[in-house]
């Protein structure tokens, strides 16, 4: 069997490194965490990575080494809560470029319990593919802008 090898710093990684929201809660969560896994299936791992945001406060060092090698690291927030960036900004790091859905690309959050009781749909009902597609492209670019 293969011995599992760990990513320690020096040793090469992914140019820059994305932040994402991943707010199951309401519909502009999960279009941000959909729209950052499509962004790194277009641009590829070698260019861009989506970080484990809940590591950064807790100090996992394969994840701040990988962060603080980053060319680039940017946050995608679905709301003006703006969770992705303060968490990103509270373990030491300040955002290259911060992306809020609802101001970057005039999404209208929805929260996902207000039809609880009342004829739930399945979450992705909530979630529109054009605006999934707006905001990868609004990565990508702020990933291969110099």
């Amino acid at each position: 069997m293969a011995e599992e090898k760990h990513w320690e710093e020096g040793m090469k990684t992914h140019e820059n490194v994305v932040f994402s929201c991943y707010g199951g809660l309401s519909n502009t969560g999960i279009t941000s965490a959909l729209a950052c896994l499509e962004a790194v299936k277009e641009v590829g791992l070698e260019k861009v990575a989506i970080g484990c945001l809940g590591a950064l406060p807790l100090g996992v060092k394969p994840v701040i080494g990988k962060t603080k090698a980053a060319k680039k690291v940017i946050t995608v927030d679905g709301c003006p809560f703006e969770c992705a960036k303060k968490t990103v900004e509270q373990s030491g790091f300040t955002p290259t470029k911060s992306i809020v859905l609802v101001r970057d690309i005039g999404m209208k959050k929805k929260a996902l319990h207000e039809d609880i009781g009342e004829g739930i749909k399945g979450v992705m009902e909530y979630i529109s593919d054009d605006e999934v597609k707006q905001a990868k492209e609004l990565i990508i670019k702020t990933i291969l802008e110099e």
